[in-house]
């Protein structure tokens, strides 16, 4: 099932994942430190701690615990959002807009982050619609973001 939660924030492409992610330039922490296990877990973004991050794909996850730590490092795939963090509805629309951490969904399995309450409330009125046409259209819309 689909939550809600809004992060405000700067965005840098993260070259290191072969894929466009975004980032936060200034702190280089992904999803502006939000723990990306907690979505899944606590079906809500929960605040990471600076004392238990983790360094992966050219950012800097934070965790509230331990074994959500323990659970990212050993399926990163599973925990990170989908689409590098880009809003499904933009990416549908041949847009590379970076989503906001307690802007989200989580629908199949996958963390989705939206860049506005509207996107959010499209992408939950025709979830399998929005994914196929994002699929379609991420590989040129991930080529065509500046790295």
């Amino acid at each position: 099932m689909a939550l809600l939660g809004l992060l405000l924030g700067g965005a840098l492409l993260c070259p290191a994942l072969g894929a466009a992610f975004t980032v936060n330039p200034q702190t280089g922490l992904s999803i502006s430190g939000f723990d990306p296990v907690a979505y899944f877990t606590d079906a809500k973004p929960e605040a990471g701690r600076s004392d238990l991050e983790l360094s992966a794909d050219g950012a800097v996850w934070r965790f509230r615990n331990e074994g959500n730590r323990a659970a990212f490092a050993a399926h990163p795939d599973i925990y990170r959002p989908a689409f590098g963090g880009y809003d499904p509805v933009g990416i549908a629309r041949s847009r590379s807009v970076p989503g906001h951490a307690q802007l989200w969904a989580v629908a199949g399995g996958r963390l989705y982050l939206f860049y506005s309450a509207d996107r959010r409330a499209d992408f939950l009125a025709d979830p399998a619609g929005v994914l196929q046409r994002a699929e379609h259209a991420w590989p040129v819309v991930q080529r065509t973001t500046p790295r």
